[in-house]
């Protein structure tokens, strides 16, 4: 089984990718919003009544001649804070859906040949974005595959098996709820592994860039590589910290490791990271071939 650098074309529009999936995090995109909405406000009051509070800062600050630069200074902070949150927020919910949609189209193309995938794992599958688009191309090819999603939360994994039906693919599709550091799966079960946009919230309880959360998504890394089938294919999508990840495979000895151009999401850069569990051991680190385009 191969890696290939092909995409796949499929489009869809943003109103039946939110029909079938929701918003997974909308009370983060509800939270920016009403912020940008009281700074668009907040602003529009130092606009149409900027002689009195030219007053007030006057009066209680008393700096004098100042008080209009400070009054103007502040109004135009908040004009443009309200700007960079509404962009937050459209970016934000760009990126949960239609960019998510397109990378899980992306992902499922860097797997060569689907048609000898029997087995397949969606790690931290949410309501099943990635994990529709492999059991979609299962279903493409003619497969008897089957892909399994696993997910810390059963109230979601109920929710992804909603979609799968919608999708028309149930029959490709097992959900499981599980411990993600550890998975409940025997070693070499996979042909395919995936991950989509997850890694970066292990340990996210010990703080984003401490050693503790670094080492718990290095643990998630190394049992998705332990559940991969000697030739099986692994391929992670996620923000920030895709180097680290990079030099844990060649850490791990794995091959053909790539990583895709950068593509912004949820505000931060991210990457596809694909590679290869070689068929027998190794000695070294395997080549990891970059494909930036900024």
């Amino acid at each position: 089984m191969g890696i290939k650098a092909n995409t796949v074309t499929t489009k869809r529009e943003w109103r039946q990718i939110y029909a079938i999936y929701g918003m997974e995090q909308w009370q983060t995109l509800l939270f920016i919003l009403c912020h940008a909405i009281f700074f668009s406000l907040s602003s529009v009051v130092f606009l149409f009544y900027f002689d009195p509070i030219c007053a007030f800062f006057n009066s209680f600050l008393s700096l004098g001649a100042a008080a209009r630069f400070a009054a103007g200074f502040s109004g135009a902070v908040l004009g443009i804070s309200a700007v960079c949150l509404f962009f937050a927020a459209g970016n934000f919910f760009y990126s949960a859906l239609p960019l998510h949609y397109d990378m899980a189209q992306r992902m499922v193309g860097s797997v060569n040949d689907w048609s000898t995938v029997k087995t397949a794992l969606d790690i931290g599958c949410g309501r099943g974005i990635l994990l529709n688009a492999v059991a979609t191309q299962l279903k493409k090819t003619g497969s008897s595959g089957r892909v399994v999603g696993l997910d810390r939360s059963k109230r979601t994994t109920l929710s992804t098996l909603r979609t799968a039906n919608m999708e028309g693919v149930q029959e490709y599709v097992t959900c499981r709820e599980g411990d993600v550091r550890s998975l409940p799966f025997g070693d070499n079960y996979f042909d395919v592994v995936v991950s989509g946009v997850f890694f970066h919230t292990v340990g996210k309880e010990y703080g984003p860039r401490t050693v503790e959360a670094a080492a718990e998504r290095m643990r998630v890394l190394g049992e998705m590589v332990r559940v991969l089938k000697p030739d099986g294919v692994g391929v992670v999508w996620d923000l920030m910290h895709v180097p680290e990840y990079v030099q844990r495979l060649q850490d791990l000895k794995m091959e053909d490791i790539r990583v895709s151009e950068r593509v912004t999401a949820f505000m931060v850069s991210s990457h596809i990271v694909t590679f290869r569990k070689p068929s027998q051991h190794i000695a070294g680190p395997g080549e990891v071939r970059l494909e930036w385009r900024c």
